[in-house]
């Protein structure tokens, strides 16, 4: 808030009624010592006196520089706290009414363009945004400009007000002001001498520091340090060359770690500095804690506390050279240790170390198993055969000491203690020496000789029915080379019946199309009445006639190319094809077939498919016999055939998917093998011979295509029949 001049004395004050009104309002504000407790009474008084219905108390902020809502009446506490102005827009009407002398009225909305504003006296109308809203009001400012020409403490903004109440109004606006006046001046003394006392308190502490402490600007100036800190960072004119170079080169270093701090981010900071002794001359590590705090309006500064840590570096550095070198020593001896457990551990043989005196101090785990007992397995059968087996080394061991000898070696028989089995070893001694040639230990290897006995007489086991296994692989090669012959012989037999069997397909229907199609074209005639009309029974009898006539040349047609792949000679003929013009023939020919169901066909094919290289009767083959399956197969809902084609791929696929019974995965299996068929119950309704998708995939493989299908029991199959756009069929 700004400082301005104390309340000192009241107003004037007209006597009658409205002289006790306005003297309970002094005493009211004299009683208050608090700035909003004091606004609010104000306003509540005018509603009383003036008639205002809402009102708000806006008062100055000197540090922002903005006029703020103190409080209101008839408002929400909400749009008080929203509202805020800056004093540096001269030119808004509300500004220049805290300067004025005397109230100013807003006017209400404007018919023109509906929007609250001020007349300047200069014709123009400028919008408002206040907590009142589009409701007209006064400002009157709290007190008139001072003697230096600043602005009052504050504003009133009354909607409501009494015409007649205008001096009344002014009146409670100029008291109000004087005692805000006086209230912030005396808070402001009160402040200044708790400031210095404070700052003395605060001067006194950071002095008694040890540790040097800074507060720094923006810029990295000093504004306080104590003493410590002076030491390291200040320096007069009097002071030596060598003092104030020091002092130089550690503002420069404080300055890039307070720069390098600040720029990290905005907490508190720690990291170390690197500084010279202004008196010494030597080299100082300190631990800084930088901390940013606001020293102005828009400024922050920050505060760093330098740590001598110089001692504590050079003993920590210390314990941890004397820690690293007690670790290599543990590591090595750990390593060493760990090799030779490792050595131990890893060999199959048992390895005993024995002392002097031939007390056993260390064992690996197998010879463990020969010399100890275990807690689980205790038994004194097994501790009497542990005790035969060390009476055992032991007598070995005397033999060592008795040859005065480096090396010894000796066949043991040793005991399986849990087993009892009897084990030959190999017992391989050496003496390990001191550097003053004296003995200190003794490595004996005991290399189990019951594997090397065994392998013996394997050996000669194997050995004898080595002899006996080549007598026999002679009379199996012979016996497999006869039976190889009479396989050979099969298979050309098997190569000529199947011939032979294709031939006769071949020849029997070519045959039988022959009459076939004498019955066919003579059963035509007669149903088209060459021969005379013909009653409806005779018509029927006829179509019926004609109906399996040509079921019979179909089943024989499909006899004829299955024979004729088998035999490799179906014929190939190549040409230009496109495929969307095959699939509106096959469309034509099964319409009669789509009339006789109640199903819908629909067909979905892809623009700018191009033409294909490949045998058209074939592939018009392949997709009437599959439209005309999924047509069979499917009593109700659906049956779409769909051309697929990808821009840049070297494959165009058509798919037939129906809606039908559809084909379990068991079936799916054996479906394109001949004489299949996946229902057998529907097929015998619906006819066929099972040679259909056979047929069907022998010819895409031919045309280098394939057929795959997608199909799940009860809800219906789609057959894909993918080709090349350029087949290498011949």
């Amino acid at each position: 808030m700004a400082r301005v001049a104390p309340f000192t004395a009241t107003p004037q004050v007209r006597g009658g009624v409205g002289s006790r009104a306005r003297l309970a309002l002094v005493d009211s504000l004299l009683a208050e010592q608090e700035v909003r407790p004091c606004a609010v009474l104000t306003l509540r008084w005018l509603a009383r006196h003036a008639g205002i219905e809402r009102g708000l108390c806006a008062v100055v902020e000197s540090e922002s520089a903005r006029l703020v809502g103190l409080t209101g009446l008839g408002l929400s506490l909400a749009s008080v706290d929203a509202f805020s102005l800056e004093l540096n827009d001269r030119m808004h009407p509300l500004v220049v009414a805290l300067a004025a002398f005397e109230p100013v009225s807003f006017s209400g909305p404007s018919e023109a363009s509906g929007a609250s504003g001020v007349n300047t006296g200069q014709g123009m109308r400028q919008p408002l945004d206040t907590p009142l809203g589009a409701e007209p009001f006064v400002a009157v400012p709290l007190a008139g400009p001072g003697e230096s020409g600043d602005i009052g403490p504050g504003l009133l903004l009354l909607a409501g007000m009494d015409a007649a109440a205008e001096e009344d109004t002014r009146w409670a606006a100029e008291v109000l002001g004087a005692r805000l006046q006086s209230l912030w001046f005396r808070r402001s003394q009160v402040d200044e001498r708790r400031y210095k006392r404070e700052q003395s308190w605060l001067f006194g502490v950071i002095n008694a520091v040890t540790d040097p402490i800074l507060l720094t600007d923006s810029e990295g100036r000093i504004l306080v340090a104590n003493g410590s800190a002076e030491m390291l960072l200040t320096a007069d004119d009097q002071k030596s060359e060598g003092r104030r170079r020091a002092v130089a080169l550690n503002n420069m270093l404080f300055s890039a770690s307070i720069f390098t701090s600040s720029s990290g981010g905005g907490g508190p900071t720690r990291h170390e500095l690197l500084l010279v002794d202004p008196t010494e001359g030597q080299d100082l590590l300190f631990e800084v804690m930088s901390t940013p705090v606001k020293i102005r309006v828009g400024e922050t500064g920050t505060v760093s506390v330098l740590r001598n840590v110089t001692d504590l570096r050079r003993a920590t550095d210390e314990i941890e050279e004397n820690y690293r070198r007690l670790r290599i020593a543990e590591a090595e001896t750990r390593a060493e240790r760990d090799r030779l457990d490792l050595i131990l551990n890893s060999a199959l043989d048992p390895i005993l170390v024995t002392d002097p005196s031939g007390n056993i101090v260390l064992m690996n785990p197998p010879a463990e198993r020969m010399f100890t007992v275990s807690q689980a397995g205790n038994s004194d059968e097994a501790e009497r055969r542990v005790r035969a087996n060390d009476a055992v080394f032991t007598s070995f061991m005397s033999g060592l000491y008795a040859s005065q000898s480096l090396r010894w070696r000796g066949e043991l028989s040793l005991i399986d203690p849990k087993s009892g089995a009897t084990v030959p070893v190999e017992a391989i001694s050496g003496k390990v020496l001191s550097k003053h040639g004296e003995d200190t230990a003794v490595v004996t290897i005991l290399h189990d000789l019951t594997e090397a006995v065994e392998k013996q007489h394997l050996y000669e086991q194997v050995k004898r029915h080595s002899e006996e296994l080549r007598e026999k692989v002679r009379e199996a090669t012979a016996e497999l080379a006869e039976q190889n012959e009479l396989l050979r012989r099969q298979a050309f037999q098997l190569e000529q019946a199947s011939a032979a069997k294709s031939q006769f397909l071949a020849n029997v229907s070519h045959e039988l199309r022959t009459p076939l199609n004498a019955i066919i074209g003579y059963t035509h005639l007669l149903l088209e009445g060459v021969s005379g009309d013909l009653n409806r029974p005779q018509s029927e009898k006829l179509g019926r006639l004609e109906s399996n006539a040509r079921h019979l040349l179909s089943i024989i047609n499909d006899l004829l190319d299955l024979a004729r792949i088998e035999s490799g000679k179906m014929p190939v003929q190549l040409e230009r094809v496109l495929l969307q013009e095959l699939i509106d023939e096959v469309m034509t020919e099964v319409e009669p077939l789509i009339d006789g169901t109640k199903l819908t066909v629909t067909r979905n094919i892809s623009a700018e498919v191009p033409e294909i290289h490949t045998d058209r009767q074939k592939v018009k083959q392949i997709v009437l016999n599959l439209l005309s399956n999924a047509l069979k197969f499917t009593p109700t809902g659906s049956v779409s055939i769909r051309l697929d084609y990808e821009p840049g791929k070297e494959w165009i696929s058509v798919a037939v998917a129906d809606t039908g019974i559809g084909i379990s995965e068991e079936n799916q299996k054996t479906i394109f093998e001949a004489f299949q068929q996946a229902d057998s119950s529907y097929a015998r309704r619906t006819g066929g011979t099972g040679l259909g998708l056979t047929i069907c995939r022998r010819l895409a493989s031919i045309l280098d295509g394939q057929i795959t299908l997608v199909s799940k029991l009860g809800e219906g199959s789609t057959f894909t029949l993918v080709l090349p756009r350029q087949s290498r069929a011949s």
